[in-house]
């Protein structure tokens, strides 16, 4: 198809726009970066900036120094993001399938029931007494997936919507007619249509896990639990600890030059980059299964 000067215009025209756009999404990542690179002091003196008075690898070095117990908060995050993310995905897309089936006559009663969750909740302490006192989780790895996160009302109504409106109804009955129990049906016809979808609620779930810091918040007093937001959290804490007027009177004036600054934009580089690593690999799929599934049905 040939192409007018208007239309060629406007794609010129868009493509610098998001160019732009985009040059100043990732403006404010590439500062953090340089600044994680700045000396301390240096930093304190000049504020942030595109080109540092002075390089330094002190924040990164002092991360060094406890690389063991980042190998075991990352294996934390990890392992609950995981688990997490593949365990909520499949539950949120075995409850919407119930829901997207018109011969499901229940179905508009339990749509209820889950839209009813979004606008009320029991608050903070009924939940830390259900889940401490009745569930027994805490301080163990199950209080890091459980709450919170592992069912979403949004994305069970996302899902179902995808399932009404993408999954043609004949398909399900002739696997009906072909002897297909549900079970079968779900997991050979549904889920595998549905890759969009599921990837993208996927992707919201394993954002929520790996920023998650609430939940340990709540339920963890083990430091053998913590995962990096967690532990990120804990080491920012005890350098202001060292940096105040007390410490810094007990330790000697080298207290006061622990790169806190730079560690602060160290430790947000290390929390971020496997997000960045994992993104371009289900962005593909975030706005189809978005607009897909948000439409009505």
């Amino acid at each position: 198809m040939i192409q007018t000067r208007g239309e060629r215009t406007f794609v010129v025209f868009s493509a610098i726009v998001m160019a732009i756009l985009t040059l100043a999404a990732f403006l404010p990542f590439i500062l953090i970066l340089i600044a994680s690179f700045t000396d301390e002091s240096a930093l304190i003196r000049n504020g942030y900036s595109f080109f540092p008075e002075k390089l330094s690898l002190d924040a990164y070095v002092y991360m060094y120094s406890t690389v063991s117990i980042f190998i075991r908060a990352y294996g934390v995050s990890f392992f609950v993001t995981i688990v997490g993310t593949v365990v909520s995905t499949l539950i949120t897309a075995m409850l919407a399938y119930p829901m997207a089936r018109r011969d499901f006559k229940p179905h508009n009663v339990l749509a209820f029931i889950v839209f009813f969750t979004m606008l009320f909740s029991g608050g903070v302490v009924p939940s830390y007494m259900m889940w401490t006192k009745f569930f027994h989780i805490k301080d163990t790895i199950w209080a890091l997936i459980v709450p919170n996160y592992l069912m979403s009302g949004f994305n069970v109504l996302l899902v179902r919507n995808y399932f009404k409106n993408n999954v043609p109804v004949d398909l399900i009955e002739s696997s009906q007619m072909d002897g297909a129990s549900e079970f079968k049906t779900f997991f050979k016809i549904m889920l595998p249509l549905s890759i969009p979808v599921l990837a993208t609620i996927g992707l919201f779930t394993t954002l929520l896990y790996w920023n998650d810091w609430i939940n340990a918040l709540y339920y963890i007093t083990e430091p053998k639990y913590y995962g990096i937001q967690n532990l990120l959290i804990q080491l920012l804490n005890n350098i202001q600890f060292l940096k105040s007027s007390q410490a810094s009177s007990m330790l000697g004036s080298g207290a006061v030059e622990l790169p806190s600054t730079a560690v602060r934009m160290a430790m947000a580089i290390v929390g971020i980059l496997p997000i960045l690593i994992l993104l371009p690999f289900l962005q593909k799929y975030l706005t189809k299964g978005v607009v897909m599934g948000a439409v009505k049905g």
